[in-house]
């Protein structure tokens, strides 16, 4: 995405220039033409569990069905929802949240992002983000007329937020802080001491914090730490989760925010616009995802440690490339400068030539160029075979600095 201004016809609104895309789904539709050519790609661009979403969610979804939730809901969600949304926060983390009014769910974590930022930030405001991240965060602040002010993750901090960094680049314009942990690309997470010193940033600053922890149960050696767990900054933070990927759900779209009355309020106004409330089985199903057996997120998360395991091990024995060991997510992020191609280039030259689809680090902002984003999210064997050919291609025909 990487923020450019789009030239577009007379006939489309200007500000349809500001708005950027997911690199992903470009390079999965490159995949698929290459595909329909005959030849067998390994896919390993898309963020998406390859685990189906488990039975008790799906059998709630079919009994929602019979039982006519087909209709309307509330356009926060509905109460039992909520009520269950606040009882796992309760149970993970300890914190308790108001369901009546702290918490909003929406059609995916996605809207949950643009509602909260659309809700507080003005044109002209500054929006402090990391990079590389998530590209909808930048895509979104453009598109506002806001400032997106890009702070590095760097590897030799394993892609941790440098709060000193972040508080020098805070000014009067300063509105929000970007956290996202673990980190979509890097799988790197923030530890309970950079949490807690980012709050107390926000709160002597007085920012808002918003904390998109969408992959807060793909953890491996540590537990999530939430923003939510910091006392005082209650005011002030907005937390964003949601289904997809910790119940392998990301076809659903179900997601939800949890912040102050104030803000949760505004962004409902959002909602009664845009889509006036989310469908109404798929909430039924959230709920038994929550309060049913928790079994089946535990064993996708065994899986995809050894999974991480198999491609940082992998790649690391691939002469001219280094990567350093995600703590979460289901990302790997190596490092590719030794080579004499960009980042960019090799992604290209990795689909169309050995037919391994990857992203370019670039693709989530200015900081991530030289690095590749591998989703291993998908089987031992594909990995395998995916590395396979990045090894060959790489050591025989990419010619390193």
């Amino acid at each position: 995405m990487g923020g450019d201004i789009v030239d577009l016809p007379g006939f489309v609104a200007e500000r349809m220039g500001l708005i950027g895309t997911e690199t992903a789904f470009e390079v999965l539709a490159r995949a698929r033409e290459l595909e329909a050519r005959g030849m067998k790609v390994i896919h390993l661009e898309l963020g998406e569990p390859d685990f189906d979403t488990p039975e008790h969610i799906k059998e709630a979804a079919i009994r929602a069905l019979k039982d006519g939730y087909t209709h309307y809901t509330s356009s926060r969600g509905i109460q039992e929802l909520r009520e269950a949304i606040a009882e796992r926060l309760k149970i993970d983390y300890g914190v308790d949240v108001d369901p009546r009014t702290q918490i909003i769910v929406m059609p995916g974590a996605k809207p949950c992002i643009y509602g909260a930022i659309m809700a507080t930030v003005n044109p002209g405001d500054e929006v402090v983000i990391p990079s590389p991240a998530f590209p909808i965060y930048e895509s979104i602040v453009r598109f506002l007329g806001a400032k997106p002010v890009l702070v590095p993750l760097r590897e030799e901090r394993g892609f941790r937020l440098d709060v000193e960094e972040v508080s020098k680049l805070i000014t009067n314009r300063t509105k929000m802080i970007v956290l996202n942990s673990p980190n979509n690309p890097c799988g790197s997470m923030l530890d309970p001491k950079d949490v807690r010193a980012i709050a107390e940033l926000a709160k002597d600053r007085r920012l808002l914090i918003l904390s998109d922890e969408v992959y807060s149960h793909i953890t491996y050696e540590a537990k999530h730490h939430t923003i939510l767990m910091e006392s005082g900054i209650e005011d002030q933070a907005i937390m964003i989760d949601g289904f997809s990927k910790t119940y392998a759900m990301t076809g659903w779209r179900l997601g939800y925010a949890v912040s102050r009355k104030e803000i949760i309020d505004q962004m409902e106004r959002l909602q009664i616009n845009i889509t006036s409330c989310p469908t109404s089985f798929v909430q039924r199903a959230a709920i038994a995802a929550l309060r049913g057996p928790q079994e089946p997120v535990e064993a996708m998360v065994r899986e995809f440690k050894a999974r991480r395991d198999l491609i940082v091990q992998g790649l690391n024995d691939i002469e001219g490339i280094t990567c350093t060991k995600p703590a979460g997510a289901f990302y790997a992020f190596p490092n590719v400068k030794e080579f004499r191609a960009s980042s960019k280039e090799l992604a290209r030259l990795l689909l169309e030539k050995a037919g391994v689809a990857v992203l370019d680090g670039e693709a989530f902002g200015q900081y991530g160029k030289g690095y590749l984003r591998l989703s291993y999210a998908t089987s031992r064997e594909n990995i395998q075979e995916g590395i396979r050919r990045m090894k060959e291609f790489l050591e025989r025909v990419e010619k390193r600095r």
